[in-house]
């Protein structure tokens, strides 16, 4: 993850040029984002080189950044889960939820407030090591492209690079995402097999051991790494953009910060949309339904509901993404100054 900027430089220096990294505390999306990268003069844009920052004020600020991003983002988190799973409905009848709203208001009369939070528990306990584990990831992807320590990268570099936190992240994304799921479709259904996050992750070991807990993991993977890849460029080239003339990235007030996330979520999604549906029908499926894995669910649902089904739940995705990454960004911003406050030292 990109230090913080050095204060006072303008971006219009050679020095702001070569130092500007993502603000302490406005660089990281949520989850995982973070970054700067100097104004584009050419069709490959460049990027800053990241100058060495406080791993452990990364650590619990990114958490908490995440901790943020779930809280607001899991509602509709929820209802893009049942719509992605909802059976079909048989010959003249009509589906269980019509859309985003209507799923939102049956899920809202029936089960309350609380039923829009099912499931929550489990993303929230992987968030602080999934945001530690991607910023390393991203961090070490960007180290592992620069042949000398004072090299610039290309935003193709940097997508390569949030590439590389994809796959660091989904040794604990995987098991979290099957469990959120699952908790999240019994909610819909009615039936009640598994009492929380850890009695489901319990279950799901006596009956398939650790293969069951990480049932969907390559999905898990395709839906990841693109996603955090083009994260990463978007947020980065979006940051250098709403950065005044003559400005360094510190100077980025917070409201164009979290535009800038919210947006670079947005992107996001729009890339992890079609594997995260696959991956959403795949580990709620029964033990057994889909033997040859992703490729049975992509057939199944190509021939049955088209094309048009790999987008299933976009409409609660994209309204989630920008508030959801807007807090993530926030959460961070507090958390990194409050860290450089009351320990500047560490």
């Amino acid at each position: 993850m990109p230090p913080a900027p050095r204060p006072g430089v303008p971006r219009g220096s050679a020095l702001g040029e070569r130092s500007r990294g993502g603000g302490g505390g406005a660089r990281s999306a949520g989850s995982r984002r973070s970054g700067a990268v100097p104004r584009p003069s050419s069709a490959v844009a460049m990027a800053e080189q990241p100058q060495p920052i406080s791993p452990v004020k990364n650590f619990f600020a990114g958490g908490f950044g995440g901790v943020c991003l779930v809280f607001v983002g899991h509602p509709l988190d929820t209802i893009k889960v049942r719509l992605q799973t909802q059976p079909r409905p048989q010959p003249g009848q009509p589906p269980l939820y019509s859309g985003t709203f209507d799923c939102f208001r049956k899920t809202l009369t029936r089960e309350g407030v609380r039923g829009l939070y099912k499931g929550m528990a489990a993303p929230i306990i992987g968030v602080t090591p999934m945001f530690a584990v991607c910023f390393f990831g991203f961090g070490l992807g960007k180290k592992l492209q620069q042949k000398k320590p004072d090299d610039v990268l290309t935003y193709p570099q940097l997508f390569a690079a949030g590439m590389l936190s994809g796959v660091f992240t989904t040794a604990i994304m995987a098991p979290g995402e099957r469990i959120k799921c699952l908790l999240q479709i019994q909610a819909a259904t009615g039936e009640t097999k598994y009492s929380g996050s850890l009695d489901c992750a319990k279950q799901l070991y006596r009956e398939a051991g650790i293969r069951g807990v990480y049932k969907g993991t390559v999905l898990t993977l395709m839906r990841d790494v693109p996603a955090s890849g083009m994260y990463f460029m978007t947020y980065e080239w979006l940051k250098n953009v709403l950065t005044p003339e003559g400005k360094s990235v510190s100077d980025l007030s917070v409201p164009r910060i979290l535009f800038a996330g919210g947006l670079a979520g947005i992107f996001n999604w729009a890339v992890a949309i079609p594997p995260d549906v696959l991956k959403s029908r795949f580990q709620t499926a029964p033990p057994g339904k889909y033997p040859n894995g992703f490729r049975d669910v992509l057939r199944e649902l190509i021939r049955e509901e088209g094309v048009a089904s790999l987008y299933k739940g976009f409409t609660a995705v994209m309204i989630r993404a920008f508030p959801a990454n807007a807090a993530c960004f926030l959460g961070f911003e507090v958390a990194m100054k409050f860290l450089n406050w009351i320990v500047p030292s560490l």
